[in-house]
């Protein structure tokens, strides 16, 4: 496994690691700033949603431009941001300093699966974005953690300049390992990539993310409340769901990066879809058999966790392959469909958890399955060439 390609694993947890860390010092933010948990809370919204929007701006007006480059100047940025917000006293500072990280994670996060995709060998891209999308679930198993811990014993300040160092320490990595590309030439024109980004194959495998994400992140991020409905489980049994779930997680992703290769991207997101409805189903019985022993969640948390991201590396394989020169504004528009996908997830099973309890989670996030499984096989068969001309 070539250095430059750890290098861009370690800037994807750092990156990813900087969205949620925060999460677990907000109450030491909101009493420091004099704020309430939920205006605290914002931070992380801000965050995401700024990526969602960003992330396709980034990848169009970026596009050209050598990627080495891109990424010095993106975390630099990154670095600069978490060092003002480690030292700011002001709540309205920090949120536009998290606007202003956010805005780098947007310009490098497409682009470090687009670089992994281009160099990696023939027939081991799906693996080479694999090791990339690692950094996703490392994150939430490690880097989150960390920094939560980081932050309790030293104080919330210590978590973004944690992050701060981490960020340089990327920027040196990938400055040191990644070797300049040679330029393929000038972009395709704008109407050009817009016509790429439209075509149905690429538009409907980018919703088919989409509601996935929605799905899957609705019940991962109510998985709490139901596991308390479901079998009265206490807070140390909980976590230790959550870290089953990542862990599976960390071997859905690979898995799914060597299904891609082997079987084909379609293939893969199709056996990645359908875990997940399994999943569902199993969560949608045990909650008709309530209560249960709370062991019995272990191996359906595990099949969440690894369903939930299996899809991921076979999704950003099949844009590369559709998208030809436009992959990495494809990458970008794939990026922004996940953060949305998260932020809808919580928004949808909010209300759904308001209004008529946990047990209506799991039919929800399978409604959403299923749809994203109809809209990548209305993709596929749209264009069973499996690419995309690039005038």
């Amino acid at each position: 496994m070539p250095v430059w390609l750890l290098a861009l694993l370690f800037a994807a947890l750092v990156l990813y690691t900087d969205d949620y860390v925060i999460a677990g010092v907000l109450p030491e933010i909101a009493e420091d700033l004099g704020v309430s948990q939920a205006q605290a809370g914002q931070l992380v919204t801000v965050f995401s949603v700024t990526v969602a929007l960003a992330a396709p701006v980034a990848g169009v007006g970026l596009a050209g431009l050598d990627r080495r480059r891109v990424f010095g100047v993106s975390l630099a940025v990154f670095v600069a941001a978490n060092v003002l917000a480690a030292l700011t006293p002001s709540y309205g500072v920090l949120v536009v300093l998290r606007v202003v990280a956010a805005l780098a994670a947007a310009a490098t996060t497409p682009s470090l699966f687009a670089v992994a995709a281009a160099r990696a060998p023939e027939g081991r891209t799906g693996r080479y974005i694999a090791v990339v999308a690692l950094g996703v679930t490392g994150s939430i198993a490690a880097g989150v953690p960390i920094g939560t811990w980081v932050g309790g014993a030293l104080g919330w300040r210590a978590t973004f300049a944690l992050m701060a160092v981490l960020g340089v320490a990327a920027a040196a990595l990938i400055l040191a390992t990644l070797e300049r590309a040679e330029q393929d030439g000038p972009p395709p024109s704008l109407p050009e990539q817009l016509r790429v980004l439209v075509a149905p194959a690429v538009s409907l495998g980018l919703a088919a993310n989409a509601l996935f994400m929605t799905g899957s992140m609705m019940l991962m991020t109510y998985l709490a409340p139901f596991t308390v409905a479901l079998s009265g489980a206490d807070t140390t049994a909980r976590g230790a769901l959550f870290a089953l779930s990542g862990l599976a997680g960390m071997v859905g992703i690979w898995a799914g990066g060597l299904a891609a290769d082997r079987w084909g991207p379609d293939r893969a997101l199709a056996t990645g879809v359908g875990a997940f409805l399994a999943a569902m189903a199993a969560l949608a019985v045990l909650w008709e058999l309530r209560p249960v022993p709370v062991w019995t969640m272990g191996a359906v948390s595990a099949l969440l966790g690894a369903a939930a991201f299996f899809t991921s590396p076979a999704i950003q394989a099949r844009l590369h392959a559709l998208a030809g020169p436009v992959a990495p504004q494809a990458l970008a528009l794939n990026t922004s469909g996940t953060y949305l996908g998260v932020a809808g997830g919580g928004a949808v099973g909010g209300v759904l958890l308001a209004a008529f309890g946990p047990g209506a989670l799991p039919f929800a996030s399978a409604g959403f399955g299923v749809c994203a499984l109809l809209s990548l096989a209305l993709a596929v068969r749209v264009d069973r060439r499996g690419r995309v001309e690039v005038a």
